[in-house]
């Protein structure tokens, strides 16, 4: 194989295997920052033995192999720093083995466990969202600081600094690299669950910048979740989560215009719909339900999301039901924007007018003050009630508030549609 071709092949395993090596060496080592170090070790000694020896039959053993050995050397080398020579003289033999066998025997464990301790340690409470989303696409998602500052619209500075910051506050946290078990893990898997979400969500509806979605971060984050979905198949959630990023991303290719502008749910193709993403996402809401999680917070909105789903025309969407899965969720997870989302399945099963006499229950919440898709909401009942100036200042609204050009540009164009 020519050295081009090896090189080729180094990387993609190493792709392919990062997320593993670094769970694996953060469970031995304590250290997730040390782990990537020693993972990226791996990836260089590939590089001077590969193109020498050829590539393995078993290349992600092999890398495992040599990170492990790295780890190990590691640690001796510690030890040897921390006592003075007399002590090494006296006591390393006997613990020196006793240690190695530890480490080795930590790498054996299963790799579903080593990946789901990773992302419960990525995506750990004790950091703030921010960074947890970063980390978890630095670890696990394998993305460069350079992507995820690209991803997220700052600086590649600023986003290297966040993930450092990240990785000492874990360690000073003197945190266990287990996964959590009984309640704790419930309440981890929410923290999960919110950062994989919050990815999707940036991709799906970016909140500043030129362009309406960034269908790389949605991809990002579906894989994140199949992941999860592979390591933790007992939790309804998971699977939840899965179903409603699946079913939302089958509508990326119908969400915007040639030119980038925003296309409404009313008229996109649907013939654009990707079908193996709806089948995909249907498949995992009947796993949710049948684990029991009918009513998890991820599952209901998944479900309404199906219904988008199976509506082969718009005039087919079966919003009545939205709108009584729209009451559920606001019981199971009371929120401002599931209010707001619960007025526009009503003005849609109702009329206008119900969407409106709920908006304006909400209207005064904090959490909507400055969020545009308040006005956006009630710029279209107000159109579709026929009271135009009104629909007019609203969108205006919406353009004032949105940090999105694509959006403002929309919502001006909106607001152009009412006349004077």
């Amino acid at each position: 194989m020519a050295a081009a071709e090896t090189h080729q092949a180094i990387e993609t395993v190493f792709r392919i295997e990062r997320a593993r090596l670094i769970a694996g060496l953060a469970r031995m080592v304590r250290d997730v920052g040390l782990a990537e170090e020693l993972a990226q070790d791996a990836c260089v000694i590939a590089l001077s033995e590969w193109p020498r020896t050829g590539v393995p039959d078993n290349p992600g053993a092999w890398l495992m192999a040599a990170a492990k050995r790295r780890a190990i050397d590691s640690v001796r080398r510690n030890r040897m720093l921390a006592r003075k020579h007399e002590e090494i003289g006296r006591d390393l033999e006997g613990e020196r083995d006793t240690g190695v066998e530890d480490l080795e025997s930590a790498m054996d464990d299963d790799v579903g466990d080593e990946l789901l301790s990773l992302i419960f340690i990525a995506c750990h409470p004790v950091l703030s969202t921010e960074a947890r989303a970063a980390l978890t696409l630095r670890l696990i998602g394998g993305l460069t600081t350079d992507e995820i500052a690209r991803a997220f619209l700052s600086s590649e500075a600023s986003i290297a600094q966040r993930i450092v910051r990240a990785k000492r506050t874990l360690g000073d946290a003197g945190l266990s690299f287990e996964v959590p078990r009984g309640t704790e893990r419930e309440q981890r898997l929410a923290s999960v669950l919110e950062v994989i979400y919050l990815i999707f969500n940036e991709g799906y509806a970016a909140t500043a910048g030129e362009d309406l979605i960034r269908p790389a971060l949605c991809a990002e984050a579906q894989r994140l979740g199949r992941i999860l979905a592979g390591v933790a198949s007992d939790q309804p959630e998971v699977f939840g989560l899965l179903a409603l990023m699946e079913i939302q991303a089958s509508r990326l290719p119908a969400r915007t215009a040639p030119d980038g502008a925003p296309v409404l749910l009313t008229e996109q193709n649907r013939a654009r719909w990707d079908q193996l993403l709806i089948r995909r996402g249907l498949a995992a809401l009947q796993r949710a339900e049948a684990l029991g999680g009918v009513n998890g917070p991820y599952a209901l909105q998944a479900a309404i999301a199906a219904c988008h789903a199976r509506a082969r025309r718009f005039a087919d969407t079966d919003w009545t039901r939205m709108a009584a899965l729209y009451d559920t969720l606001r019981a199971v997870m009371p929120s401002p924007v599931v209010d707001l989302n619960r007025a526009v399945a009503y003005s849609m099963a109702f009329g206008p007018e119900a969407g409106l006499k709920l908006v304006d229950e909400i209207a005064q919440a904090a959490a909507l003050r400055n969020y545009a898709p308040l006005p956006a909401a009630r710029g279209d009942f107000l159109f579709r009630a026929g009271r135009l100036a009104e629909a007019r200042v609203q969108f205006e609204r919406a353009a004032e508030l949105t940090r999105n050009a694509r959006e403002q540009a929309f919502f001006l164009k909106r607001a152009a549609t009412c006349g004077d």
